[in-house]
């Protein structure tokens, strides 16, 4: 008799404490080994995207955007079947704000391949 395993689920609540505590060692739990992240903004555009493979190279990253001085927001996050979608907000002390929007492709309960698009203010509040 085999018995198959149920799919990990995404841990929503993993997500939401890294980015909101910003934890980059929690928030790197969620991605696969071989994982694969493009960050598409004004400076890496769509033909020339900001990618990173796998943990080492996403973990740099995660440390250096949480180690900021600002505060971040999970907005909104969905999860269906091997997908999520999520929205996080930041907001840096001289008031800039960051809106990042990123859908991903999981395997067992892991991303594995992650698209971001953020948009950042162009100038301070008031200006």
């Amino acid at each position: 008799m085999t018995t198959m395993a149920a799919p990990t689920a995404f841990d929503t609540r993993a997500l939401r404490e890294g980015i909101e505590r910003s934890d980059a060692e929690t928030l790197l739990t969620l991605y696969a080994d071989d994982a694969e992240l493009r960050v598409v903004d004004r400076k890496t555009q769509p033909s020339h995207p900001l990618v990173m493979h796998g943990r080492d190279e996403i973990g740099a990253m995660l440390t250096e955007i949480y180690s900021r001085e600002m505060t971040h927001t999970l907005e909104r996050v969905v999860v269906q079947g091997d997908h999520v979608a999520f929205m996080e907000s930041c907001h840096y002390p001289d008031g800039i704000r960051v809106l990042m929007t990123s859908m991903a492709d999981l395997r067992d309960g892991r991303i594995v391949d992650q698209t971001s698009i953020q948009a950042w203010d162009e100038t301070g509040p008031g200006q």
